[in-house]
């Protein structure tokens, strides 16, 4: 493609399509307010089969609560313009996180306490509905914890671990069952964007926070899956039950 950054109509149509249903089963999302089409052509290769014909073009508005994602304090923190970083991850806890105090000295320690709990609980709503994201990466993982950029991305007909729905991710590194992996990936990079506004005992409790991941996403997971099944209370057998039901449909 070129990179030439341009949509065509049939994934702008998706798109728009997906994340409205999104939107109502529940999961936060951005959503699309309108579609609007292009006279522009556009060439693409569909199937990556060598079959290259002209699209017509399109542009999808989105709306979203912010479009700060990890990779927005990743570059600052890169680039070593801490001093803006820190004015722009005061403005996000500012405008979208009211329960973290401004004159908290612990701010930045709250905000990615916060980050790891909303990412585990969104990443494993994806599950229970079988979406898998297509690229995963740090610029597509927002902070305020909402599904955005919706390019490449599917949903399971059946479940399978191994369900990749880019076919440009030939490694398959965001494969469904890859995904929470991939969470925590990206979450270990926004800690490291975070460090250098850290005092070292602030590091160590980032370090704890960030280890407790796993721990988040599985609860929430099981939550879920558990409301699902219509299972009640607490037993030990439920998290079994879980993973019989998964393996069977993985059989079948």
């Amino acid at each position: 493609r070129n990179g030439d950054g341009r949509a065509v109509l049939r994934s702008s149509v998706r798109e728009f399509l997906c994340s409205e249903a999104m939107h109502y089963l529940g999961i936060p999302t951005s959503r699309a307010a309108s579609l609007v089409v292009s006279d522009d052509a556009v060439w693409r290769d569909q199937f990556y089969n060598g079959n290259i014909k002209k699209e017509r073009g399109a542009i999808v508005l989105r709306l979203a609560k912010s479009w700060f994602r990890i990779g927005s304090l990743e570059i600052l923190a890169h680039s070593g313009e801490l001093d803006l970083q820190r004015r722009l991850l005061d403005f996000i806890i500012q405008e979208h996180f009211p329960s973290i105090a401004m004159n908290d000295s612990n701010r930045y320690l709250e905000f990615f306490s916060t980050v790891i709990s909303e990412t585990a609980s969104l990443i494993a709503l994806w599950m229970s509905v079988g979406f898998a994201h297509g690229v995963c990466n740090t610029d597509n993982f927002s902070l305020l914890s909402i599904t955005i950029d919706y390019g490449p991305f599917g949903f399971m007909d059946s479940y399978d671990p191994n369900f990749v729905p880019n076919t440009s991710d030939d490694e398959r590194r965001y494969k469904i069952g890859n995904q929470a992996n991939v969470g925590l990936f990206n979450l270990s990079k926004l800690l490291q964007a975070l460090k250098p506004l850290l005092d070292p005992r602030q590091r160590q409790l980032a370090s704890q926070i960030l280890e407790g991941y796993g721990e988040r996403y599985y609860m929430r997971f099981t939550e879920l899956f558990k409301t699902k099944l219509g299972l009640l209370g607490e037993d030990e057998d439920d998290n079994y039950l879980i993973a019989f039901l998964l393996k069977v449909s993985l059989l079948c």
